[in-house]
């Protein structure tokens, strides 16, 4: 929606001469008036099409405005929409009230002041465009976000093979010319073999390493067994080097998944992780992914470090963000439509994702 799209202004009155009224007033906003001479008539309209402003008489036969406003705002999709009562008869204070009661946002008496009318119908009609391109700008930086994530991942994945492949190759060789060299410099240079020999090991600790942080950027597990047992790696190599305890219970009924879910799911355990090794201080961890229905699959990850502290000092609240990495699992949940909930106490910190599967868990790899 752009800034001059108009918007629905839904004008609700069984007396035809009002609602022409109504209209000749308002046609100077140049937004859409759509006129309707009865309750259900108006329910019909506001459920075919987008209403920014809804004006209506109270007193109507059959559905009054009292009984068409309280069915409006039981409905989830028109919460935030504007009903505005206009009134020639229920002109007291606790009609205004009922009126504000039943969710409306204005309540204007007979005879109306076209001017003051026009000028609420305008403001209401402003904010609901203004809302409308608020919704579309965080659709649309979502989507952003899911691609940039993407990306990322396919980065990963890309710099994972290059380092494992290339590099991982050229490190092998290096330790052969080594292992060649060695062997001529032990018959001439006790002190060249010396080096030699600390080169040796030296190459050793590279390949270690390149092997670590090539499985850190995208286990290969991942794609040639699945998220189980790159999980399995993963936690085993984390425990080691960490000297963290971590306790991993996966249910057997969990096989193969989708690959954005498996690396998503991966992605939340590597970040919780490395938070309680950075950050919480807990010499122990814990990790549960269970199926909570057929469609819905829940992981947890468990601490028991000092919990995650806001700017003031206090606790972080119960599905606070807390840094990049946070920020990050947030994103990847919610685009795949799961709920990410963090509770985080002087005791510890528990982060559960609950993620849709869409169909049924596969069994077996």
């Amino acid at each position: 929606m752009n800034e001059h799209q108009k918007v629905n202004i839904l004008m609700v009155d069984d007396q035809p001469g009002k609602l022409l009224s109504y209209e000749a007033i308002l046609n100077e906003l140049g937004e859409n008036l759509i006129k309707v001479h009865s309750g259900r008539k108006a329910l019909d309209h506001l459920l075919k099409n987008d209403v920014a402003v809804v004006l209506m008489d109270v007193s109507m036969p059959e559905l009054d405005g009292f009984e068409l406003a309280g069915m409006i705002r039981q409905h989830p999709r028109f919460q935030e929409t504007a009903i505005i009562f206009i009134s020639a008869v229920h002109l007291t204070d606790l009609d205004r009230l009922k009126g504000y009661q039943r969710g409306a946002v204005d309540y204007i008496s007979v005879p109306i002041i076209p001017e003051l009318l026009r000028a609420k119908v305008s403001v209401f009609a402003d904010l609901h465009r203004k809302t409308r391109q608020m919704d579309q700008l965080n659709r649309e930086l979502r989507a952003l976000s899911a691609r940039l994530i993407a990306t990322q991942d396919e980065e990963r994945r890309r710099i994972a093979r290059d380092l494992h492949d290339s590099v991982g190759q050229v490190v092998a060789l290096l330790s052969m010319n080594n292992g060649l060299v060695l062997s001529q410099a032990e018959k001439l240079n006790d002190a060249a073999a010396n080096a030699l020999r600390q080169n040796g090991l030296l190459v050793e600790e590279l390949s270690k390493e390149i092997r670590t942080i090539s499985h850190l950027l995208h286990p290969p597990l991942l794609d040639e067994i699945g998220l189980m047992a790159a999980i399995k790696s993963f936690v085993e190599g984390f425990a080691e080097r960490s000297d963290v305890q971590v306790t991993l219970e996966i249910s057997p009924e969990i096989g193969r998944l989708g690959p954005n879910i498996e690396i998503s799911i991966f992605r939340i355990v590597q970040e919780c992780l490395t938070n309680i090794y950075r950050h919480s201080g807990s010499k122990t961890a814990r990790i549960k992914i269970w199926p909570f229905r057929e469609d819905l699959l829940n992981v947890q990850v468990c601490d028991e470090g000092k919990g995650m502290r806001s700017a003031n000092g206090t606790s972080t609240p119960q599905g606070a963000s807390h840094g990049v990495g946070l920020s990050g699992m947030r994103e990847r949940v919610r685009e795949l439509g799961g709920t990410l909930e963090i509770k985080s106490n002087g005791k510890g910190t528990t982060v559960t994702a609950a993620l849709p599967l869409g169909t049924a868990i596969t069994h077996g790899a």
